[in-house]
């Protein structure tokens, strides 16, 4: 009787036990189905990434259009995001990989960098590696691969090279974020970043023109050398100009070639548009793009690979031009080309030069005069006595190929004045002899 009594106790207690379990099981479902659900809520940790301090990330988040591929990703499973410091992507940055990233050319690099720093899976600080030896290899949403390592002396945590500063910055129910001290960088991104700096990737086609026949002998004329892969223009800038109405010399057989390989269309209106949002510059690109015709023979000598800098006057200097002298035929024509020199100049290079040197002199496409630099102030002065400008905004647009320097004034070549001696000739005068 009593084997009975223990038996039936027994047989109630494991019933009560298996429905508390069930019902704690019934309990926990909708949970995790919830966190799971496809939907995105305020307790998200993508929307503490976007409130988080780590705004630099956040809106290479928001400019690579990756939101809706990670709310997918959340609603599917947990993620940790490894965020670099607000320092490591605004002055640790090499600033022409970041302007690199954010050309629109280049969104697919900028994506596969910031997938770079995700791993599908939940990673807490408590299962990180303790050293380099036991470290684990985690696949990221670009489907490139981590190394997570540790120190046993200081306790530290890596990912790759990347210090681990502020483990478990953020934690939500569907991922964590741990603050990391310098960005991480693919190798496929920073192979890409290469070919676009190197002179390969940007190297010129030879120009394939057609047959030249000597009218002497009436043979093919002997091909002229190979030019090497961004070498400069064979023949001077000046032959490369459009014709004037009594010169039609041949276009320079440039890198470029009739293939324009340097899209020098683009480069001259993405400087124009420069000078336009940079502001105080409005008459200089009105006189590029709307009273001559300069922007666009400027764009065909960068496409045949020729280097420009342009010292451009600012609308203060313009404003003092008179009407006589922008009238004349060709005269607007006369004094941009005088502000064009046929050099990539900066303002460490020019300013170098001037302090070295003292008076440095630079052609221009207004051949033959040429424009005159020295210090002046610290700073770097063009021309002489009161038709001088100086450097005013340094470096408004470089790109390797255009340079555009702001000055304030408006630049004229001397005029040489040749003072003709007049000579006078006495004529003796005779009297006519009258005939016997």
């Amino acid at each position: 009787m009593q084997r009975r009594v223990m038996a039936f106790l027994l047989f109630n207690s494991v019933l009560l036990l298996s429905g508390f379990r069930f019902s704690l099981a019934l309990q926990e479902t909708p949970l995790q189905n919830a966190t799971h659900s496809g939907q995105i809520n305020s307790n998200s940790v993508l929307v503490a990434l976007l409130d988080s301090h780590y705004t630099e990330l956040a809106e290479l988040v928001e400019k690579a259009l990756l939101l809706q591929t990670l709310e997918e990703t959340v609603g599917k499973r947990n993620i940790t995001i490894f965020a670099p410091k607000n320092e490591a992507l605004e002055r640790d940055l090499d600033p022409e990989f970041k302007r690199f990233l954010l050309e629109p050319g280049n969104l697919k690099s900028l994506q596969t960098l910031l997938l770079y720093h995700i791993v599908p899976k939940r990673i807490e600080p408590h299962s990180w590696p303790k050293s380099a030896a036991d470290s684990t290899h985690h696949t990221t949403l670009s489907n490139d691969q981590v190394d997570l390592s540790g120190e046993d002396s200081s306790g530290a945590k890596f990912i790759g090279t990347a210090k681990v500063i502020n483990p478990n910055a953020v934690n939500r129910p569907d991922g964590v974020i741990h603050g990391i001290e310098q960005l991480l960088i693919p190798r496929s991104v920073q192979q890409d970043f290469n070919n676009r700096r190197s002179l390969r990737s940007i190297s010129a086609v030879k120009p394939e023109g057609a047959p030249e026949v000597d009218p002497r002998t009436h043979r093919l004329k002997k091909p002229a050398p190979p030019v090497l892969p961004g070498a400069p223009p064979v023949l001077p800038i000046y032959d490369a100009m459009a014709p004037g109405p009594s010169l039609a010399p041949a276009p320079a057989p440039g890198p470029g070639g009739p293939r324009h390989h340097f899209n020098g269309m683009r480069q001259v209106k993405d400087f124009i548009q420069t000078l336009v949002q940079y502001g105080g510059y409005n008459e200089m690109a009105d006189i590029l793009v709307n009273l001559t015709s300069l922007a666009t023979e400027m764009g065909r000598l960068v496409s045949e690979g020729y280097v420009l800098t342009v010292l451009a006057p600012n609308d203060e200097a313009m404003a003092k031009l008179t009407t006589d002298q922008l009238s004349e035929p060709g005269a607007p024509e006369q004094i941009i080309y005088y502000h064009v020199i046929p050099e990539y100049q900066t303002e460490e290079s020019m300013y170098n030069a001037v302090r070295r040197f003292g008076k440095v002199s630079y052609d221009t496409l207004r051949l033959p005069h040429k424009v005159v630099a020295q210090e002046a102030d610290g700073s770097v002065k063009f021309g002489h006595g009161e038709g001088s400008a100086y450097l005013f905004d340094p470096d408004i647009y470089i790109d390797g190929r255009i340079s555009v320097q702001g000055i304030d004034g408006v630049l004229f070549p001397l005029e040489e004045e040749s003072k003709e001696e007049k000579k006078t000739i006495k004529v003796a005068t005779v009297k006519p002899r009258r005939g016997k």
